[in-house]
Parts: structure tokens; sequence; C-alpha cells
């Protein structure tokens, strides 16, 4: 297939070997000769199968993948109720316990579970027989800390090996995890953290990011004092500097030879606490279950994502994003997993690449945001790097827009699997995204992934095909959350998630089934431009101004007027050296005209300093609306849950001066 293959046509398919060779292949094999899956029709006929037989579907992975059960259990899925569901009830197991079973084979004891890499880009690999051995060292410590099951564990740490260990050790002995990146600041930090009052901290003194080393000792020490409910604090030396008073050191910590003992746990039973990005008010503290993670993950990396003991599995991160969750949870495959801890643009805009090149990665995920940077700084990756062990490159964070599938397939390989994913933080996982078997169109997600009944839904909960509605799903998943943290009678749940449609997950998101299965998202429903009746989301406006050479990044908002009036203006970032002059106005305003409606024609095109994003690296959008509706900064954004706050006095000023 060349670039220039057309939505209706693939831009790549995978050839009968990979089709034979991918595990989803042989799952479906032995589901149809032990659990009555179809045998034939592909993975269209596989799909149907897993959502119209839910609980034997997932009876079928967990003796596919041999989970193990401490505690057999009476029934997979006793209520299927959401939110509410009860899966696996009376199991017991532990999550550790599967990710450090590639340790328990002594042909792989030796090789690489992680491989860490810093700025320096040189990979530093740590053994399966390590790794187990410092959980088990670190989970017999926790417990003389007196850390019990369903104590909560923090993180304040960057991608690190010590980071996944910690997390393991935290599991293992059935307390609760929880993370956030060192770039947070101590407020952000807080928001989260004082919400599940955690027993243990783990720390570093700093970071090194962008070819500098930031001090983050005085944020640590604000930390410390702010959460009273702690009763040790780990001190891990990036930078070198010695344990602030009364720290324990980590290498003391991790010094130990105890064989790891995995606490026996329900199924049901808290893993970890992600957090939403909470730009409007506190983060959303969701809690996912040891079990249901365990599950949800092995199928998403075991069978979508294709990872085995022969993979290496590299995923730009941070800690305080679900993708660092699912990228540990990349041991549960056996899959080596490469760990960055650095800024995901230096030395330059190609050093992704490098890391994937020298640490042979054969699955490699990032943002859409990344893929497009690259091809705006004229990267040229498949003839700079040695990509050849990459058989899959995966995207994630915002759609990736049809340019960006057409370069990865001129620049990296035109027998690249592209993968682009849609999931979010509250399941830990994807809604849809990547299928090895099956063909990629250029702006499409693959498909619907297994044990997902993913619809499109109109304002009337019509399911609706080749048109615009909204992303539901209408029977659980394993990882969906338990429930939100300090919400003891569910209600901050139920209106997150099952307001608009009672008993149906609805998540927020646009998006299209098309009439071949795949999946086209466009953007947040919340944010949507409703235009005369006609609704876009801000995803495809992004899509076609930002493939301007001037243009590096755009904001889109529309607002509905006290008049009846709807005004919908435009926010550019330029690239360095360009002009907002009336020839890129009218250039901007005719791409919108000829590639999308000319009823989207934003009203204003505004230059601005910059466009605010969450600290995961989502652009700002309900805030900016509701500051240009008017309302103070306090009640428009948590201040903590912004990269640069100071870009919102921009829109602050503008709403002002609109009067």
């Amino acid at each position: 297939m060349t670039a220039a293959a057309t939505p209706s046509e693939p831009l790549w398919s995978p050839g009968p070997d990979r089709i034979a060779a991918a595990r989803i292949t042989a799952f479906q094999a032995w589901a149809a000769e032990h659990h009555g899956a179809p045998a034939d029709g592909g993975y269209p006929a596989l799909h149907s199968w897993s959502v119209d037989a839910l609980d034997t579907f997932w009876q079928a992975v967990a003796e596919w993948f041999d989970v193990r059960f401490t505690t057999p259990y009476e029934a997979v899925l006793a209520d299927r109720s959401m939110p509410g569901a009860v899966w696996f009830r009376g199991a017991t197991l532990n999550y550790a316990e599967h990710a450090l079973r590639a340790a328990e084979d002594p042909a792989r004891a030796a090789d690489a579970a992680l491989l860490h890499v810093d700025e320096t880009h040189e990979p530093t690999p740590v053994t399966w027989a390590e790794l187990r051995r410092q959980v088990g060292a670190l989970a017999a410590e926790l417990r003389s800390l007196g850390v019990r099951p369903g104590d909560r564990v923090s993180g304040y740490l960057p991608n690190i090996p010590e980071a996944v260990t910690a997390l393991l050790a935290t599991a293992a002995v059935g307390a609760v995890w929880t993370s956030c990146a060192p770039d947070f600041g101590a407020r952000s930090v807080l928001d989260r953290f004082q919400q599940v009052e955690p027993v243990v901290l783990f720390t570093v003194d700093g970071y090194r990011y962008g070819g500098k080393e930031h001090d983050r000792r005085e944020t640590v020490a604000e930390l410390r004092a702010e959460l009273p409910s702690l009763r040790a604090v780990v001190h891990i030396p990036i930078l070198g500097t010695p344990a602030p008073v009364g720290a324990l050191e980590w290498s003391a910590l991790t010094s130990g030879d105890t064989e790891p003992v995995f606490e026996p746990v329900p199924f049901d039973h808290p893993l970890w606490v992600l957090y939403s990005s909470g730009t409007t008010g506190l983060p959303k503290a969701i809690v996912q279950s040891q079990g249901g993670i365990l599950l949800e993950h092995l199928k998403q990396l075991g069978l979508h994502c294709d990872l085995g003991p022969e993979d290496r599995f590299f995923w730009y991160t941070s800690t305080g994003w679900m993708m660092w969750n699912f990228l540990v949870s990349g041991l549960l495959t056996g899959t080596t997993v490469v760990l960055y801890d650095g800024s995901p643009g230096f030395p330059d805009t190609g050093a992704q690449w490098r890391i994937a090149e020298r640490t042979g990665a054969t699955l490699y995920g990032t943002s859409a945001a990344y893929v497009m940077a690259c091809r705006k700084a004229d990267v040229h990756p498949s003839r700079d790097f040695d990509l050849s062990a990459v058989k899959c490159v995966a995207t994630t964070g915002s759609p990736l827009p049809p340019d960006g599938f057409r370069w990865l397939h001129d620049e990296v390989a035109e027998d690249l699997w592209i993968a682009s994913v849609s999931g979010g933080t509250d399941v830990c996982s994807c809604f849809a995204g990547a299928v090895p078997t099956l063909p990629v169109h250029i702006g499409e997600l693959q498909a619907a992934c297994l044990g997902t009944d993913l619809q499109a839904w109109d304002a009337s909960g019509k399911p609706v095909t080749g048109e615009v509605g909204e992303l539901v799903v209408t029977n659980p998943m394993p990882s969906m959350p338990i429930r939100f943290w300090n919400d003891p009678d569910g209600s901050r749940y139920r209106d997150s998630y099952f307001e608009m449609f009672p008993g149906v997950w609805r998540h927020g998101d646009w998006i299209t089934i098309t009439d071949h299965g795949s999946v086209v998202i466009h953007g947040r429903s919340d944010s949507t431009l409703n235009r005369q009746g006609v609704r876009m989301g801000s995803a495809d406006i992004y899509e076609a101004v930002e493939r301007l050479p001037e243009i590096k990044e755009s904001l889109v908002i529309g607002l509905e007027e006290p008049n009846g009036g709807y005004w919908m203006p435009l926010f550019v970032h330029l690239v360095p050296g360009a002009v907002l002059d009336d020839g890129l106005r009218s250039r901007i305003k005719a791409t919108i005209r000829e590639e999308l409606s000319p009823r989207h024609v934003p009203d204003e095109v505004i230059e601005v300093p910059g466009i605010p994003h969450t600290l995961t690296g989502k652009r700002i959008e309900v805030p900016v609306k509701r500051l240009l509706q008017g309302a103070p900064m306090a009640k428009a954004v948590n201040p903590g849950s912004v990269d640069n706050l100071e870009l919102l006095h921009f829109y602050e000023e503008l709403a002002r001066t609109r009067g």
C-alpha cells in the first residue's frame, strides 16, 4: 500500500504470516475448542462473541494466561450491574505475583525485566532475578513498618526502576499504590495524596530533565509536613544528596535477600489509585482492583498489543499518567519493559526514536503530539536510526491525525503496524485500538477491544453507525473503577459516567463507528462545537489547522452567549518567526471551510503565547471556556492541574475586555 491510500483502502494490512503468528489468533483457536468461540470469521467474530458471552470470554482469558487464583472463584460475573459489577466472586490472587512470574523460570532469571534509560540514552538493565529480589526485600521492610493490606503507599518519583519495585512491593503486601511525577508541584501532589492519606512516601531529591538537574527537596519537605498520615519516608538519591532527617535510605530497604511473599487478596481488592486531571475541581481519586487490572492488562497487552517474552515494550510516559501503570503491566506477559526518565525531545526532537533504537523496542508507544512534532521538525526516523526491531508504533493522549498515519508509514516503515488507541485513566486501558490481525485505515482506530461493547449513541440513546455519537460502553469491564476514594455513597462515581444513560458507561468522547468496525475519535463531548445544530469535535479542527506550517498548536472554544448567539474563537500558538497576518488568517479559515465545514469557521483567530495543558499533556478546553464565560480563575480551574497557569491569564483578561 502507498501513503496515498484512501480511508476506504487500508494504509497497511498484516500479511498471512503475521496473522498466523499473532497471539490473538492462537487464543481464538483455543477459545473455539474450549469455550465455544467462533473458529472462523477472524477478529469481528471473536469480538462479537466476547461481548455476547461476556463471562465465558473473561473465564477464557483467565485460563489462557494461567491466572493463579489462590482461592478459586465461584462465579465469573456474579452481578453485571454498572456501576457495581461483581467479578470472579470468592477468588483471591495477587497482581505482583503475576508480574514477577518470568523470574521463576531459570532460563529467564538473567534476562532484562527492565531497561532503564536516562538522557544519556544508554540502557541499564535490571534482571528478572534482581527485580524479584528487590521486591521481596522491600515488601518485607514495608511489613516491618506496619504496612498492611489496604494501606496506601505513595511515590513522588520519576520513571525509574525504583518506582516499579515500589509499586510491586506495595501490591505484594496488599497495600494500595499511588504516584505522581516529580514535575508536579506540591499543591498538585497534595490535592491527590491528601485524599488517600498514605502511610509511606517514596521520594527523590530531584530529577534530570532537558539536560538540567531539578532539585525537589523543598517540595518533599512540604509534602512531609502536609501529609500527617505518613509513618515513613523513603529517600532515593537521584542527585546524590543525603537522606533528610527522619527519612529511610532506599538502599537499606532493598539490600536484603528475602523471598517475596504475595498476600492473597480478594479479586476486587484495591491495587492502585489513579487521578483524573482535575481541571475544574479536586482530581477524582479512581480506585482499580488487583484482579480487574490483572485480567484487563493481560488481555490488552498479551492479545491486543501481541506482547510476549521476546518483546521490548517502550512507552514514553511519566508516573503521573495511567500509561505508566499500563507500561509496568508489560511484565505480566514476560516482556522487557523500557523505562525512559527524561525529556521527550532532548537533546533533539528525534530523542524517542534514538531510545527505541538503543533498546531494541518492538512496540514503541508515544503521544500523537510527539508524532506531529517530529513531522513538523523534519525528523526522518528510518533514515537516521535502526528501527528494524519496531513492529508497532502506538499513539494515545489525543487522536492521531491522518497526516500522522501517513508520516509514520512513510518515515518509519511501510510495513508498520500503526496503533492509535483510546481509552482513559478511568479504566486504565483502551476501549478501542490495537488489533494485530486487522488492517489500519488512515485516521481510524482499528476496532473496539475484546470484551468491550463499545457503541456510539445519539442523544436519545440509540446506537448509530457512520455518524457521530457519544462513546458508551454497554457492559462492564473488569478494570472499571471499583469506586472513587472518599465517595461513600458512590454519587460522584455515578454522576461521572452514568448520569446521561443510567446503567451504561458514557465516557465523554464523541466517536464514529464506521461500517467496517473501526473507530474515529472526534474529541471531548463536553467541549463539543455545536453550531447551527451541526456538532464537531475539537480534534477535527486541530487536525486541519495544525497541518499549516505556521501553527505550532491551537485551541478552539465554542461559547453559547446569553443573547442566543454563539462565539467560536480559535487560539493559535505560532512557530517562531511566523506572523498572524491577514493572509494566514484567511488560510486558516479556508482550511476549515474546505476540509471540515463552513459552519465551523472561527469567528476570530487570536494569537496566544501558548496553549495550556493538564499535567498529563491534554489541552485544557472546558476551564478556558469557563474563563471566557466570566468565571473567576478560582472557580474555573484547579491551578494545581495546569502545566503553566500563567497562560490562563490571557483568557481571563480576554473575558474582561469582551465584557
